[in-house]
């Protein structure tokens, strides 16, 4: 089985998770130093605990899965403090 393909077997073991928040992830690229690079979606990309989310939920569940993985970094996560961030099913 090829790399992207354990990935996103992992992925798909959490998206359920997300999607019940109203988000999901979308795998970009896996780098050559072994970082999946990840694309916030929905409510995901706004939440302010998606920091959280990233480190303990979905970079847990790769690492597990795919221990060649060095860490997981998401192009559009949500900053501390960010004033624009809403909380899922918020308007």
């Amino acid at each position: 089985m090829e790399l992207v393909d354990k990935v996103e077997n992992a992925l798909d073991g959490i998206r359920p998770y997300l999607e019940a928040d109203g988000g999901n992830v979308k795998l970009l690229e896996i780098t050559d130093q072994m970082v999946v690079r990840l694309e916030l979606l929905g409510a995901c990309g706004t939440c302010p605990m998606s920091t959280m989310t990233l480190k303990a939920g979905v970079e847990e569940a790769i690492k597990r899965a795919v221990p060649e993985i060095s860490s997981v970094d998401a192009i559009n996560i949500t900053q501390p403090g960010d004033t624009g961030a809403k909380m899922p099913g918020s308007i």
